[in-house]
C-alpha cells in the first residue's frame, strides 16, 4: 500500500500533474507496481508507451524501473543499462525497454541502437535521463519525476498527451484505495 499525500496541480494549463510523498522504498515499489498493473489493465503496450523518468542521481529512477519490470517478470534480474544504454525485457504483452542515457554523449548514438525499430508497438519504454536523447527520442506520453524527500521521496506524474490524462486519474484512484 502506498502511504502518501496526493496533490494535483495544472502543469501548463492543459495537463494535471499529481504528486505523492512516498515514505520509503516499499512505498516506491508499491507505486511502481501500481503503475505496471495499470499499464497491463489499460493495454498500454499496444500503442507503445514512452515514460520519461527524471530526477537527480540517486533519486530512484532505476529502483522504480526495476520494480515496474519485476511486476511483469517477478523472477527476472533487472540490471541498470548504464553501460549498455538499453536493456530489453520480453513480456507476454510486448517488450519493456529500459533506457539509461546518462552516459550518452550524442543523441545520434541512439540511431546505432536502432531505436526506431525497438520502439515499434507493442512496447513500453522507461527512459532515464531523456534530455540526453533530445531530438531522437520520441516524445513522452508520461513524465515521472522523482526527488529525495526526507527519508523517502517525492514522485510526480504528468500526462504529456491528452490521451494519458485518464491514465493518471485512474492511477490516482488506484493509489487512494
Amino acid at each position: 500500500m502506498v502511504h502518501s499525500e496526493t496533490h494535483s496541480s495544472k502543469n501548463d494549463g492543459t495537463s494535471e500533474k499529481c504528486e505523492w510523498h512516498l515514505a520509503d522504498e516499499a512505498a516506491t515499489q508499491a507505486f511502481a507496481e501500481a503503475c505496471a498493473q495499470l499499464c497491463r489493465d489499460e493495454s498500454a503496450f499496444q500503442p507503445g508507451l514512452v515514460v520519461y523518468l527524471q530526477g537527480d542521481l540517486g533519486a530512484g529512477k532505476s529502483f522504480f524501473s526495476r520494480a515496474f519490470i519485476q511486476c511483469f517478470l517477478p523472477s527476472q534480474k533487472v540490471k541498470s543499462p548504464t553501460y549498455t544504454l538499453v536493456e530489453t525485457y520480453p513480456t507476454d504483452h510486448g517488450p519493456i525497454l529500459h533506457f539509461d542515457l546518462y552516459r550518452l554523449c550524442d543523441p545520434e548514438e541512439l540511431e546505432f541502437l536502432a531505436i526506431r525499430d525497438l520502439m515499434t508497438p507493442p512496447f513500453i519504454a522507461l527512459v532515464e535521463w531523456p534530455s540526453k536523447g533530445a531530438g531522437i527520442l520520441p516524445e513522452a506520453d508520461l513524465r515521472i519525476e522523482l526527488s529525495p524527500d526526507g527519508t523517502g521521496r517525492k514522485i510526480s506524474i504528468t500526462p504529456m498527451k491528452p490521451a494519458f490524462e485518464a491514465f493518471v486519474r485512474k492511477l490516482t484512484e488506484k493509489l487512494a484505495r
